[in-house]
């Protein structure tokens, strides 16, 4: 079993470029040096390599979709699928607005591995599908997050009240011409799940009449970092990946919640007793996507039923035989028909999910 507070770090030092020591570190994916600085080059298997290449925006469309940056506080990544007018509701699109996963820690929306998945979502919904680029642990810990996803959605509704000829960036304009920002639906990977609950709680708090004409009509949180300070049996019994292990899971929350903080901290349970009890969370309607292979499985079945006790509007997917982030994969879901076909499994529940709300 774990010890009721985040496990704190004892690594070997070692070596690093420039003489300087790393004191800390998560396996593959980052180590913390001795003199504060942070360094992210990858060291795990070289074959993962690709999947964290930056895909280029385009303009000219691709695979029946343009991509854009929008730099800014914060960076949006734009998916804008290629749909006629006439054949869009209100001649507008809904809006998914996607907060990355990596434990809060690492990852970037332009990665392949997002890429891969959002484009075809955009165009599968179809949707304007907005990447939002968060800060990172440990240089900045929760709920800097939260505040970011927070501050994605106040952007997205200034960008929407904005006037004709207010806008320079061509980028903003596109976004304004196309979202329905009356129905936008936060969908966050893993740790950005956790992201999704909570910034979707503070709209609730604040009340439609703040956010108007901005609606948040629905919540997909696929495979959220939730946890207890004692291990589930799925962190016992689950083994390892390369992206995801339990080495991981301690180590990028210790390094990513408020210094002190327990795993029973709200930001990663929720349910937990030190969380406000959910029927007092205003939440819209969640979608919650869990791996039946994930470390986090039993916590996300948890969570769910949490949120039915507490009369929330809640749909589960169990993907069978699936690990975490499976669908992020490119590879496998290209390669093997299995992680292919619940991957389709999944964006055709988030398709049927945007279409009920």
């Amino acid at each position: 079993m774990a010890n009721a507070t985040v496990p704190e770090s004892q690594p070997q030092v070692q070596a690093a470029p420039g003489g300087r020591k790393v004191v800390d570190e998560v396996s593959g994916w980052l180590r913390v040096l001795d003199d504060g600085s942070v360094d992210r080059t990858w060291t795990g298997p070289p074959e993962v390599l690709p999947m964290m290449q930056p895909v280029a925006p385009y303009a000219v469309p691709r695979d029946g979709h343009t991509l854009h940056d929008l730099p800014g506080e914060p960076s949006f990544r734009i998916y804008l699928p290629e749909v006629d007018v006439g054949d869009r509701e209100g001649g507008r699109l809904p809006v998914i607005v996607h907060l990355h996963g990596g434990g809060f820690c690492f990852s970037h929306p332009s990665w392949v591995m997002y890429h891969h998945f959002y484009s075809r979502l955009a165009c599968a919904v179809p949707a304007v599908v907005i990447s939002v680029e968060l800060p990172l642990a440990p240089e900045r810990r929760l709920p800097a997050h939260i505040d970011t996803g927070v501050a994605a959605l106040r952007r997205l509704r200034s960008i929407a009240l904005s006037e004709d000829g207010a806008l320079d960036d061509r980028a903003a304009k596109l976004l304004r011409e196309a979202a329905d920002v009356s129905r936008v639906f936060l969908v966050g990977d893993s740790s950005g799940a956790n992201i999704s609950h909570f910034a979707a709680a503070r709209v609730g708090q604040d009340g439609a009449g703040i956010w108007a004409p901005l609606r948040v009509a629905g919540c997909v949180l696929i495979q959220p970092g939730f946890m207890r300070a004692t291990r589930s049996r799925s962190e016992l019994e689950v083994g390892d990946s390369v992206f995801f292990t339990l080495d991981m899971l301690d180590k990028c929350n210790a390094m990513a919640l408020p210094v002190g903080a327990t795993k029973e901290h709200p930001f990663t349970c929720p349910m937990g007793p030190q969380a406000p009890p959910l029927e007092s969370v205003p939440l819209p309607a969640m979608l919650v996507a869990v791996a039946e292979n994930d470390l986090v499985r039993d916590t996300n079945l948890e969570y769910c039923d949490a949120l039915r006790a507490a009369g929330k509007e809640v749909e589960l997917l169990l993907n069978r035989g699936m690990g975490h982030a499976f669908y992020l994969n490119k590879f496998a879901v290209d390669m093997d028909p299995s992680t292919g076909e619940r991957t389709q499994e999944l964006i055709d529940a988030i398709v049927s999910f945007i279409a009920c709300h």
